[in-house]
């Protein structure tokens, strides 16, 4: 018989649950769904989010609107960003922890880690912390000091994001999971590739105008800011006569319908994704994926099934050529078994109950 849990779950209280369409912050998405599908579970989660959040689970909101729209604090956003984000949402991870000591919770989990490590270690309650940044630079050396603590727990979105710090104090690889009522699936994509993401370097959008270019395919970008050295330089050029189109900066549930006419996704990025999301969403609409096996991709993308994973530019121009040889079928149904939201909180709730069966074996 499931033992149900008393969790305390946090991202953020930056912007309210869910975020505006218009922001894409796919932590908070992904801590929304995990809390909603614990709680439709049975277990009690109280999920501290701003005030006006709409989430079915139970929602603490300690009175705090989103910070973006609290008007005494919006005149030093501008020039202190992060203090001000750094206090706001410390102010609620110090409640969770005050609750905790009062023995309210058997387990609390944090999205931010670099908010709240120095306080897992005040309470004898276990905190697990999700990873979604690349463990490097001040990150690794920030993570690393958990090894040094008791009861604190991580969990990875992929085994590759663990490869600069293998030794850490792992419960678990829980991929990012997605609602896919909200990607449909679609067998006859219109006569164009697509590609998405921010226009930074890391991304490698202007890889894929010219892998477009070189292959002489139509391709449709997505994503943004349009703005900029790098994209007046390295990706302005190819519009328009070469075949290729920018539609804009698209709301989050809107990209479901611009991967699903794609017949592929050219995702050549330059950097260690730790899980490369746009991946998984435009396989759940039966849209291939072509990229680089940087990061996680080799453990989103089936070579050959769901997508090729290439190594230069010829080889990608190729495989564009060679797209309509997969199935698309066979795309939807990996992400069916490898990136739904049920699988995501099945994942969570294994890593959850292990940990708590653990601390009441200690302490019996």
């Amino acid at each position: 018989m499931r033992k149900k849990l008393r969790i305390a779950m946090f991202c953020t209280n930056e912007w309210p649950t869910p975020p505006p369409q218009d922001t894409f912050y796919a932590p908070l998405w992904i801590a929304q769904f995990v809390a909603e599908g614990l709680s439709a579970r049975g277990h009690r989660v109280d999920y501290f989010g701003a005030r006006g959040s709409r989430v079915a689970a139970n929602l603490v909101h300690l009175g705090m609107p989103a910070l973006k729209q609290n008007r005494q604090l919006e005149p030093y956003l501008c020039g202190q960003n992060e203090s001000v984000v750094n206090f706001y949402e410390q102010l609620m991870i110090s409640e969770i922890y005050r609750r905790a000591n009062r023995g309210q919770y058997d387990l609390i989990h944090i999205h931010p880690y670099r908010r709240a490590i120095q306080y897992a270690p005040l309470t004898g309650v276990p905190t697990v912390f999700t990873l979604h940044d690349p463990i490097d630079g001040f990150r690794r050396y920030l993570l690393q000091q958990t090894a040094k603590q008791p009861h604190t727990y991580l969990v990875s979105i992929s085994n590759a994001q663990r490869r600069p710090a293998p030794r850490l104090n792992y419960i678990a690889t829980v991929y990012n999971g997605l609602r896919l009522d909200k990607y449909r699936f679609n067998a006859t994509p219109k006569n164009y590739f697509v590609a998405a993401g921010r226009f930074v370097p890391e991304k490698g959008i202007d890889i894929a105008v010219r892998v477009a270019a070189q292959a002489r395919v139509k391709l449709r970008l997505a994503g943004g800011q349009a703005r900029g050295k790098y994209w007046d330089q390295r990706i302005k050029p190819y519009l328009g006569a070469r075949g290729t189109q920018y539609v804009g900066m698209l709301k989050y549930y809107q990209m479901g319908d611009f991967y699903r006419q794609g017949k592929a996704l050219l995702y050549p990025l330059r950097w260690e994704e730790p899980f490369g999301l746009v991946i998984a969403e435009a396989m759940a609409c039966g849209t291939p994926v072509i990229s680089f096996p940087h990061g996680s991709v080799p453990e989103l993308v089936k070579n050959g099934v769901t997508g090729y994973i290439v190594k230069t530019i010829p080889e990608m121009v190729r495989a564009v050529k060679k797209i309509d040889t997969l199935d698309r079928a066979a795309c939807r149904a990996w992400v069916e078994r490898k990136f739904s939201t049920e699988k995501m909180v099945d994942g969570y709730e294994q890593a959850f109950n292990r940990i708590v069966g653990q601390q009441r074996k200690r302490t019996a």
